[in-house]
């Protein structure tokens, strides 16, 4: 394996054989629906008996039962390579896709990165987390990734990229390259199409653009941002730097555990579409919550106002719960985006009220219905500008834990192509 400069590596890719019905393989990222099993349930039923990405994956909502679906993932795993179910479609190579949804048709290219050029504390490397990481959801993750013989992967990194000069120039030649898929995808999924990049001059055609982009971005440069996925590249980085401890020089070069699969999208792709995640508090009195906040702002020196907006610069999020709605405004000059005013005052709530419990969710409607259950109160926030995006992330570094998502959760990636991990 040759390691290149820019990070992002040709490689290996698994699809599923021509018998396989790929409406039932393609399933959504693991944590989508963290609130609702409801829909987990229901894109089992369309999966029925059939091979499925539902099989090889543990969705969050279902994290109490990891000890349980672990080995079962495994031992899927290892038999959809022995039965056939998995055939290697791209050799050497990338995928180029089209994901289109109620946003645009999205366009991204599959690929694997060097973990040795990311991390995931937010030094200035080549990759870069916008997002805390919250290592209480890597265990699982963890504990799948270290039996696994392949890999799935929901990870999206972004590039910043306003010239379009690597994933666009690919899907104007779309017609040049082998279809590897072209099918509808379940529950309101949108529709999927794929094609296999894997000639030499395409394939170095890909990493010329890529250096070309990292020389334009001067020193440090911020190449990749994670977009989504970032707990499953954290999980990623984790396991490999326990792995790099057992190895040779020669292995630690060529061992596939030191890349990660990944979709890569250019962050000025229209159909890209930004969405706040919102926050839903459970085990609380709302009208408390709401008179604890005001007292934490003014012990330090900011001002909270309820429904009258206040003089002057500041920012707003709606508070809702089973008695409606109402938008509180807080004047925080050190505060750069308002998810990070909230979560700063939610850190420290939760640390003091270990009754409560907080979730992450997408969807305002999604939220306004949590929020109206007794004991509840929710906070939907607005959207982060991705035109100032990449200057945010090398501006703020990583950003609060959950600060965006990329589109509606049933818009989310997903799983399709599979990598070997051994």
């Amino acid at each position: 394996m040759r390691i290149n400069s820019v990070g992002f590596q040709p490689c290996d890719l698994l699809l599923p054989a021509s018998h396989v019905n790929p409406e039932k393989w393609a399933c959504v990222a693991c944590d989508q629906y963290t609130s609702q099993p409801e829909y987990w349930h229901a894109a089992a039923a369309v999966a029925g008996d059939a091979p499925s990405c539902l099989k090889l994956v543990l969705p969050e909502c279902f994290l109490p039962e990891t000890e349980l679906r672990v080995p079962r993932i495994h031992a899927e795993m290892q038999q959809y390579l022995q039965d056939g179910t998995l055939e290697k479609k791209v050799a050497g190579g990338f995928v180029l896709l089209e994901r289109t949804t109620e946003s645009g048709a999205r366009l991204g290219l599959v690929g694997a990165v060097d973990l040795e050029q990311y991390d995931f504390t937010g030094e200035k490397s080549l990759i870069r987390p916008t997002e805390q990481t919250i290592t209480a959801r890597l265990p699982a993750r963890l504990a799948i990734r270290r039996g696994a013989p392949v890999e799935l992967s929901h990870i999206m990194l972004l590039l910043d990229d306003p010239l379009r000069t690597v994933v666009e120039p690919l899907y104007a030649r779309r017609d040049a390259f082998e279809k590897v898929y072209d099918f509808p995808l379940m529950q309101q999924g949108g529709h999927l199409r794929g094609w296999a990049i894997t000639k030499d001059a395409d394939v170095t055609g890909i990493l010329a653009a890529l250096e070309a982009l990292r020389e334009r971005l001067g020193a440090d440069p911020l190449l990749f941002a994670v977009g989504d996925g970032n707990h499953s590249l954290a999980t990623a980085k984790a396991r490999w730097n326990e792995l790099k401890q057992t190895l040779s020089p020669d292995e630690l070069a060529d061992h596939p555990a030191r890349l990660a699969m990944v979709e890569v999208e250019n962050i000025h792709d229209e159909a890209l579409q930004f969405e706040p995640i919102h926050r839903v508090l459970t085990g609380v009195d709302a009208q408390a919550l709401l008179a604890d906040w005001a007292a934490f702002c003014c012990e330090r020196g900011m001002q909270l106002t309820i429904g009258d907006t206040p003089a002057g610069n500041a920012q707003s999020v709606i508070a809702c719960d089973a008695a409606g709605e109402k938008t509180v405004f807080i004047q925080n000059p050190d505060g750069p985006i308002p998810v990070a005013t909230l979560q700063t005052y939610l850190d420290d709530f939760l640390a003091r009220h270990p009754e409560a419990e907080i979730d992450y969710i997408h969807g305002d409607d999604v939220l306004r219905h949590l929020a109206a259950a007794p004991a509840a109160i929710g906070f939907l926030l607005p959207p982060l500008d991705k035109s100032t995006f990449f200057q945010a992330v090398n501006t703020l570094g990583i950003l609060p834990r959950k600060t965006f998502s990329m589109g509606h959760a049933h818009e989310k990636r997903f799983y399709m192509e599979c990598r070997a991990l051994r």
